[in-house]
């Protein structure tokens, strides 16, 4: 099979980006006899901001897994959303987040796995970047303590940015941003112990990890939420990277 990178595809780049799944009970702006359905949601904020930079967004649904998927995309965004589920993480616990959903710990985890074996380009939003973690092995803190930052940001806006995060010279997110940014802040899980091949590239003033690099590979996770900031470069990243071959990655494009 050609790489999605081959010159008879070449053109806009194809991102995919995962979503969650939802039930449509209790939706009352939804007809009454569709609410024992389930309904794919995703913030139209990535498909928005990866547009703008000329890339194609297409959205996942649970279904989208597998090397023939990976093998069609020229990126991948895994999307941030729910708690990853205690069961993922090999807790016997009920989950704290009522909508954790092991099908979407799973879905991501399969996507994950095939973009690296495939070299696939990969950027993790805040969820994306502990079930990139998982996915190679690592833990997260199941909930956050608050010290120095409330990273749940409560009471904020969604774009408001709370807090700076520090980066580590030479890192692919030095080379994004420089030495540090200020970011939006709107999570309570993060890493705990990093998974083997990763590195921390950027942290909290209090320490909090908020990004992590696959080192030699096109895999970045970041723990805030780039799709609600304003010009957040990691996009033009992305983009610019999966419009390279496959052969050329490096992860410093």
């Amino acid at each position: 099979m050609s790489s999605s990178n081959s010159p008879e595809r070449a053109g806009r780049p194809l991102i995919g980006i995962t979503g969650r799944r939802v039930s449509a009970k209790g939706r009352l702006d939804i007809e009454p006899r569709y609410r024992s359905r389930e309904f794919d949601m995703h913030y139209s904020d990535f498909a928005t901001r990866l547009a703008e930079r000329g890339a194609i967004p297409v959205q996942l649904p649970y279904e989208g897994i597998g090397p023939d998927l990976i093998d069609r995309l020229d990126g991948l965004v895994v999307s941030g959303g729910q708690d990853v589920h205690p069961v993922t993480l090999g807790i016997d616990a009920p989950p704290a987040d009522p909508d954790s959903d092991p099908r979407r710990d799973r879905h991501e985890i399969e996507l994950i796995t095939s973009a690296i074996e495939r070299g696939t380009p990969l950027l993790g939003v805040c969820r994306g970047l502990q079930i990139l973690n998982v996915a190679l092995g690592g833990t997260l803190v199941s909930d956050l303590r608050t010290i120095e930052i409330d990273h749940r940001s409560p009471g904020r806006e969604v774009a408001d940015e709370t807090h700076d995060v520090s980066f580590l010279t030479g890192s692919v997110m030095f080379r994004i941003y420089g030495d540090r940014t200020r970011v939006n802040s709107l999570h309570h899980q993060a890493v705990d112990r990093l998974a083997s091949g990763l590195t921390v590239t950027g942290r909290a003033p209090d320490g909090v990890v908020e990004a992590v690099e696959l080192g030699g590979a096109p895999v970045v996770g970041v723990q805030w939420h780039p799709e609600w900031r304003t010009h957040d470069p990691v996009f033009s990243w992305l983009v610019r990277v999966a419009s390279t071959p496959r052969e050329e990655h490096d992860g410093t494009a």
